[in-house]
């Protein structure tokens, strides 16, 4: 029973706003079953040094040169029965810029912002399931919310460069499907649509994945886009300063492989890497954890 055994949804992280995109989606292809349900810790990291700006790619992060983003998150999912999950997400999120000691001191800046970022709730609801004897499709509608717990600012000017979110609540609907075949491959296709307050832009966002799911081994490639449908650009017309307005595009690839270590406990490890943006640091990322089942 291939259904049973994934532990995977695989230390799902969301990232600060830091002009960074590496957060995968929450809302995967597989429902967990009544009662049923897993845990993840996961560390990850990611470092850049250059910036998607428009017409064009920039050497250098603004004032500090470079940021590196690392976040611990704790990532839950529930069974409440066979067709509804409930999903959690709660980050911990350090960024670190390299501003030089002399810019530091004339602007008044710190080199680092961490806290609690977003708590991030969601609702899976599976009404369809086909049954094609050796492969199944799956439909799949979820709602979600995301909301700042930590006290993070975002209105520091500069220093907002490195905020560790962009202190906005998001309600989030999304629709996807889930192919599998009964040998272990499937491909998942997901639409989501982000409506965020605190005049941070709404959004729209896709992930097409394909993979393999086995007893002892998980493993998927995905494609990821984003696109705002407002904003401003940073340093461009209409800009004041205020960062969480700018409008994020970015498209990015990325992979994910899990294996079981011990009864129900398992690891898993991961990496993503921009391909195009717009306001958004060309970063690449990696992450590590531990996953435990129930």
């Amino acid at each position: 029973m291939i259904k049973k055994q994934l532990l995977f949804i695989l230390a799902v992280t969301t990232f600060g706003y830091v002009n960074t995109a590496h957060s995968q989606s929450p809302i995967s292809g597989f429902m967990q079953g009544k009662g049923k349900g897993n845990v993840s810790l996961s560390f990850s990291s990611e470092k850049y040094d250059e910036v998607y700006f428009i017409p064009e790619k920039v050497k250098g992060v603004p004032v500090f040169n470079e940021t590196k983003i690392t976040s611990t998150s704790i990532y839950a999912t529930y069974g409440i029965s066979d067709q509804v999950d409930v999903v959690l997400v709660l980050p911990y999120v350090t960024a670190k810029g390299n501003a030089t000691p002399e810019v530091l001191t004339n602007l008044n800046l710190e080199n680092e912002r961490k806290g609690f970022q977003d708590v991030s709730v969601f609702v899976k609801y599976s009404p369809f399931y086909f049954d094609f004897g050796s492969s199944s499709l799956r439909l799949i509608g979820a709602l979600g919310l995301k909301t700042p717990l930590g006290n993070y600012k975002v209105e520091e000017g500069f220093q907002s460069i490195i905020a560790i979110g962009n202190r906005s609540t998001t309600v989030s609907t999304t629709g996807m499907a889930m192919y599998k075949m009964n040998s272990g491959i499937f491909a998942s296709a997901q639409l989501a649509g982000n409506y965020a307050s605190n005049d941070v832009p709404n959004s729209y966002a896709t992930e097409l994945k394909v993979g393999y799911a086995a007893r002892l081994f998980y493993g998927d490639a995905f494609i990821a886009n984003q696109k705002s449908t407002g904003g401003v650009d940073i340093f461009g017309q209409g800009f004041t300063g205020f960062f969480p307005i700018t409008k994020v595009n970015y498209t990015k690839i990325g992979l994910n492989l899990y294996t079981p270590v011990y009864k129900d406990l398992g690891v898993s490890v991961g990496a993503s890497t921009l391909v195009a943006g717009r306001n958004i640091g060309n970063s690449t990322g990696y992450y590590g954890g531990l996953v435990y089942k129930f």
